[in-house]
């Protein structure tokens, strides 16, 4: 599966669930399972050198903007919800974190920026395919530390300074 698919995939996935993060974990374990299995682990390590290169202080930075405060467990979360939007918002906000004020059409706390469950979709698949767990990817771990210039996500003076865009579309107020 090259990068294209990866991404046809992921969009159309989430077009047909009309953004809802959890239907569009759902769909995508549902077209997985119509591939082969090593189909499906190709999805899984696109999904997972996505995941990894998302990484970094400035995007954990705009996800606190967005999600009012964002723990490790958010933060991964939110990559997963983040490369489920797709090509051009995951390009994009890699590119410059502050501009998902821009690519977002609307951002709600309540379904937005949590789908830990897109995380799973490669593995369930592919243990629906042959019964047994995913073999490892063979991809580097991710990094200990995030990558870039860490963020006080408690400063709110600071977020508002390093998110301008975000901070007045999606910040408290």
């Amino acid at each position: 599966m090259d990068e294209t698919e990866f991404w046809e995939i992921v969009d159309s996935t989430r077009a047909a669930a009309e953004g809802d993060p959890e239907d569009q974990a759902e769909l995508l374990v549902e077209r997985l399972v119509r591939l082969d299995p090593d189909a499906v682990l190709d999805f899984a390590r696109h999904f997972e050198a996505r995941f990894n290169r998302a990484y970094r202080w400035d995007l954990w930075g705009a996800a606190a903007v967005l999600l009012g405060g964002a723990s490790d467990d958010a933060f991964d979360f939110f990559r997963c919800w983040l490369i489920g939007q797709g090509r051009e918002v995951f390009e994009g906000a890699l590119h410059d974190p502050d501009g998902l004020a821009d690519l977002l059409d609307d951002f709600d706390e309540e379904i937005d920026g949590d789908a830990e469950e897109l995380g799973y979709a490669a593995d369930e698949a592919y243990e629906q395919l042959t019964g047994v767990v995913a073999p490892d990817l063979g991809l580097p771990p991710q990094a200990a530390e995030p990558e870039g210039t860490p963020v006080d996500f408690e400063d709110d003076a600071a977020l508002a300074e390093r998110f301008p865009s975000l901070w007045r579309r999606f910040g408290p107020g």
